[in-house]
Parts: C-alpha cells; structure tokens; sequence
C-alpha cells in the first residue's frame, strides 16, 4: 500500500491512498466467503461454489463493489496510523480507481485535529476571588435554616409574600375548561414563581374565598405557547412563623448550644465552599487565558455535528416534557431561536477548542492516564450518577464511550498538572494553597479507599481503552 497526504488546511487532509491487487487477496477471501454462504447453485453445496462461478452468477462487477466496501476501512485505517493522523469524523472516501487485477485507488478527506502552537507554559498566572466570608452570607445562611424550622398559622388578611395559601386553579382556552386543567387544594408559596407567569400577581392582595383571573401562556401539551385565561381561588391563607434566633434555636437546628457557636461553624462552612470555588475559578480562569493566548482553528462540519447532535437532544427533551421551542423560550426567558442558536454554537465552539488545547497540552508533556486515574474518573462520575463502579464502567462499555472516557480523564489530568505550576493569588496578593485545589478526579489520594472490584472494573476499562485507541478510526469511522 502507498499513501500521501495532503493537508486542505489547518483542520482537513485529503489522503491519497493506492493498493495493489495482491494486497486484496484478504478482502476477496472475505467476500467469496458471504457470498458462498448466500448465492444458491444447481451442483454445487453452500459454500462450496467456486470463485468463478461467483464471478458469473452475480456478476463481477458486484463482486469488486462488495470487495471495495471490505477493503477501504481497513485500509483507510491503517493509512492514518501509517500518517500519524488524529482524525475527529467520518471520511468522505471517494474510488479514483479500480482496475481488475492490478490496483485499487481511492481519496479519503477528513476532519483533523489541528496542529497548535503552544506558548511557554512555565509562568502562567491567574488571580482569583478572595476567602471572605461576610456577616450577611452567614445571616442568609441561618435564615435558610429558619425556614426549615418555621410553623404555618392561618391568619384573617390578604395574602403576601411569603404567605402559604390553598388555592384552586382552573385554566380556560377559548372558553372552555382545558383537560386536566383544574386543581382543587393546591397549597403553593407566594412570590415562588415556582408554577406559572402571573400566579403571583393575581394571588398577591386576595383574601381567603377571594378569585382573579390572569393569563398566562400554557407550557406544555397540544397547546403549549397558547395564552390561556386561569382563575384562582384562595381558600385560606397561612403565614410562616420562624423560630426566634437564640441559643433554644441553635440547639434544636444543629448539635451546637449556642448561637455564637452555630455561627462560627457556618463561617468554617462557607469558608470550605469559597476555597472549592476558588479552585473552579483558577480552572476556568486558567482554560480562558490558554483560549486567548493560543490560536485554535475549528473544523466547521464537527460543530454543525455537535449543534444537531445537542438540538436532537433537546427536541426529545421538549417533547417528553409536552412542551415546544416556544414555550421553552418563554419559560427560559430566551429572546429567540436566533440567540438560542447563537449562544449554544459559542459553547460548542469554546468546547472544541478547549478539548484542542488541552489535548496538544497533554501531547508535549507526554501525559499517560493509569489505573489510579481511571479509578479516581469513574468513582467520582458514578458517584455522580448514582451508580456503583461497577455499573458506570459497564455503561462505558457497553456505549462503546471508552475512548472518549481516557481521553476526557486525560485532559483532565493535563489540566490539572498546569494548575498546580501556575501561580494562584487571591485579589489580596496571598498565594493560593495549590493542595486545596486539586481536583478529585486526579487526586493521588481519591483512590484509598476503593476495593478490588473497582480496581478490576478500571482495569477493565484501561484494557478497552487501549484497543479502542488502536482501531478508533477503523471500519465504524470510514
């Protein structure tokens, strides 16, 4: 086999590919083989009819054609491994020649990833937020914990904020009553805005036995995006009395006895989180400068793909919920199915790139997940998604998504190791305690408690992974 390459820009090749007839022998075997197994001849048992019956009785034509399907993924694929070429979609192949009994020749242009320019990464910095933990972040705090505490009481008076109500609902479209579209008892919070536009408008102000009428647009069903008229009634009305903020208080809501001390333990609390988030923000922080420094061409067909793939995913989405674009625009107060589109193809571009970057990153620095790695990646992912280990890591392969999973934990562990060589200052000036940020899915200690099952599922894993590698770009993408 002889093969070129030719480079269409900074994102596609166009590889030129030519085997010689000899090198098909494998391919035609192949071939023969089937088609011994399905073609019937008069003197002949299954399987047992001789090549150049085949050829007379199908015709060979259709033999060359089937011979060609056989071959060009096999090929394709070992011409990128030959050329060294990470490619990122299907190949749009094309037979320039076919000649009986001397050659086969065809062209293959695909999306490739781009070869980019990394400036020097030994003295990158970012600042982040500071550490502070003010008196109001910790009333809110306590306040939350009020609310769990509070008791509901009926009171004679308009509802307000705050306020529980029972209230019967019943909607109208045209005049006529929608179907399932009246409750009766429904005890709803005003000022939530936790049910339908306008609720709390036309409760606000109304006394028990009191009614108003509103119009809202419906959300979901055949009507959905339609203006419908719904008229609530209140049928009493309750409001919330919380517990007074004293040591009884303290005692009850938590294991502490006095309030001072229920207080501190919320500083230490939300002092925890603000570091948590000072790593996110030195990560995202990080991610933008790598994104402004490094010019990062995207393939324009791997994009469309990601905006149909997520599209598809969100008309599903839609209808099982009942609903339409519209209505979902409304509720998610988005301006149009033009700033919709618009904001979801930055995403994905910002996606890409990142994925880009991150992979040339982990490419100079000769980044290697192990065993630890993908324990660590797929405790904390099933962690996530409420499964066991073993579960998730069955999910991975049985989706066929192993190769994508190392490369994910890969980028990650790239990452990782660029943050713990930048330098992190707060807004204060003070250094950053490199230690609290790394991220648990790399972290050398995330794996010291995980048994011999998870070990093996993540063995397991890593096996997949490295045969998928080998032949990622084989038959299923040519």
């Amino acid at each position: 086999m002889k093969s070129t390459i030719e480079n269409l820009g900074p994102t596609r090749v166009r590889l030129a590919i030519e085997v010689p007839w000899s090198d098909l022998d494998h391919a035609f075997g192949e071939v023969y083989k089937e088609l011994g197994k399905q073609v019937r001849v008069p003197g002949f048992r299954p399987g047992k009819v001789p090549n150049r019956v085949l050829d007379q009785r199908i015709g060979r034509p259709v033999v060359l054609e089937q011979v060609v399907q056989h071959a060009v993924p096999e090929v394709y694929s070992e011409a990128i491994r030959e050329n060294q070429v990470r490619v990122i979609s299907q190949p749009d192949v094309e037979v320039t020649r076919l000649d009986d009994g001397e050659a086969l020749a065809f062209t293959a242009e695909v999306d490739v990833a781009p070869t980019l320019e990394l400036p020097p990464l030994d003295s990158l910095a970012v600042t982040v937020d500071d550490v502070e933990v003010t008196d109001e972040e910790i009333d809110q705090q306590i306040s939350v914990m009020r609310e769990r505490f509070s008791t509901l009481s009926g009171v004679e008076r308009a509802a307000e904020d705050g306020d529980f109500v029972s209230i019967d609902l019943e909607a109208t479209l045209n005049g006529e009553v929608l179907e399932d579209g009246s409750t009766t008892g429904m005890s709803y919070e005003v000022g939530s805005g936790n049910l339908m536009n306008g609720l709390d408008e036309a409760v606000r102000g109304l006394s028990a036995d009191e009614s108003a009428t509103f119009s809202t647009a419906l959300l979901a069903g055949d009507q959905a995006g339609e203006m419908a008229d719904v008229t609530v009634t209140v049928r009493s009305v309750k409001a919330k009395e919380l517990p007074e903020l004293d040591d009884e208080f303290a005692s009850i809501a938590s294991e502490f006895d006095t309030l001072d001390e229920l207080r501190e333990d919320v500083r230490t609390r939300l002092a925890r989180t603000k570091v948590l988030q000072q790593g996110a923000q030195a990560r995202d922080k990080l991610v933008e400068h790598l994104l402004e420094t490094i010019e990062v061409p995207v393939p324009e067909k791997l994009v469309e793909q990601e905006l149909s793939w997520r599209s598809q995913a969100m008309e599903r989405e839609l209808q099982q919920a009942g609903m339409d674009w519209d209505a979902y625009f409304s509720m998610a107060e988005v301006e149009s199915r033009e700033a919709y589109d618009a904001e979801m193809r930055e995403n994905v571009e910002k996606a890409v790139k990142t994925q880009f970057v991150l992979d040339s990153i982990a490419d100079a620095r000769e980044v290697t997940v192990d065993n630890e790695d993908l324990s660590a990646q797929i405790m904390a992912q099933a962690q996530r998604n409420r499964v066991s280990p073993e579960q998730y890591a069955q999910q991975l392969q049985q989706g066929n998504n192993i190769a994508e999973f190392v490369a994910d934990v890969r980028r990650t562990k790239a990452l990782a190791q660029l943050l713990e060589e930048t330098t992190i200052t707060d807004k204060s000036g003070n250094v950053v305690d490199l230690e609290a940020l790394r991220p648990r899915t790399v972290a050398a200690d995330a794996t010291e408690d995980a048994d011999a099952a998870e070990a093996a599922e993540a063995d397991a894993v890593e096996a997949d992974a490295a045969e998928e590698t080998d032949t990622e770009a084989t038959a299923d993408k040519a």
